[in-house]
């Protein structure tokens, strides 16, 4: 089967798919994007995530939205046309191309569309099993984290570093010592008391969907969540930590600059917060997830 991507309303050959050098997110990183997980041929959370883009757009300036049924259709054919039964979707907007290089942004801006979506394990994977070992690296991103942007030199860089440290990913560390989010998720600490702290929204983090889902989540079971910044060491002293992103799911993490939390291995409170997530979706963990249950 031949992967189909979409581009500017047209459905092409993905290693057909071309877009200007002259594109202002080529450019200048002038552009949002999301990642919608698929899970049984259907995606996870999508208004949420269509409702972040347009507000990330918003944000920017960008005078014009894309059209959101057009989008969602996008999003329906390319799981359909690519034979996505657990994966993702890929969406990426920018300002567009205008055949020159110029650092202010044009008055009516020509959207740049862009989607593809692939296969690959969201619930049953090594990290998920096992959890995350992760480094700390300094924070060195711009200061609107709430916008959603295609903009990720520092989140690579410090996903780069953890690689080179034999670690799997890394969290980011504001000047003040507190930790802000992972590099491509949402950070989450529990203590030896069972209370499961995550960092409050604002302009230095992301406002992932996968947070805003599993809050819904454990707010049914009656789970109150503590919303505020934790250091570094804090987090290292934590029984428990787990990330929380579009493709990672619920992730645990067992060692922060190689010291384990708790007993080295995913702890009970985050097997338990796994098991809601993926049944809130539509898993059935007995088979998807069964080491959850143990």
């Amino acid at each position: 089967m031949t992967r189909q991507a979409w581009v500017n309303g047209v459905y092409i050959a993905a290693e057909e798919a071309r877009i200007s050098p002259f594109d202002r997110g080529f450019l200048f990183a002038d552009g949002v994007y999301e990642v919608t997980a698929v899970y049984n041929g259907r995606t996870v959370d999508m208004d949420r995530h269509l409702d972040r883009l347009e507000r990330s757009l918003g944000e920017l300036k960008f005078g014009a939205m894309p059209d959101r049924k057009e989008l969602e259709e996008v999003h329906r054919r390319l799981i359909a046309d690519n034979g996505i039964v657990e994966g993702y979707v890929y969406l990426q907007v920018t300002r567009g191309a205008y055949g020159s290089r110029d650092f202010v942004a044009p008055d009516k801006p020509r959207l740049t569309r862009f989607a593809y979506a692939e296969s690959r394990a969201l619930i049953d994977t090594p990290h998920a099993r096992n959890g995350l070992r992760v480094i700390s690296v300094p924070d060195i991103r711009w200061s609107r984290r709430d916008i959603k942007s295609v903009g990720l030199l520092a989140q690579a860089l410090a996903k780069t570093e953890a690689k080179a440290q034999g670690a799997d990913d890394a969290w980011l560390v504001a000047p003040d010592g507190h930790i802000t989010e992972g590099a491509s998720s949402n950070a989450w600490i529990v203590t030896e008391d069972g209370e499961i702290i995550t960092r409050a929204l604002s302009n230095v983090i992301l406002a992932g969907v996968t947070r805003h889902a599993l809050f819904d989540s454990l707010g049914q079971q009656g789970r109150k969540i503590t919303e505020r910044s934790f250091t570094l060491e804090e987090a290292r002293n934590a029984a428990e930590a787990f990330t929380t992103a579009a493709t990672g799911l619920v992730t645990p993490v067992v060692e922060i600059d190689g010291v384990k939390l708790g007993q080295g291995r995913p702890g009970p409170i985050t097997r338990g917060v796994q098991k809601l997530y993926y049944t809130a979706i539509g898993a059935d963990v007995s088979k998807a997830a069964p080491w959850v249950l143990d």
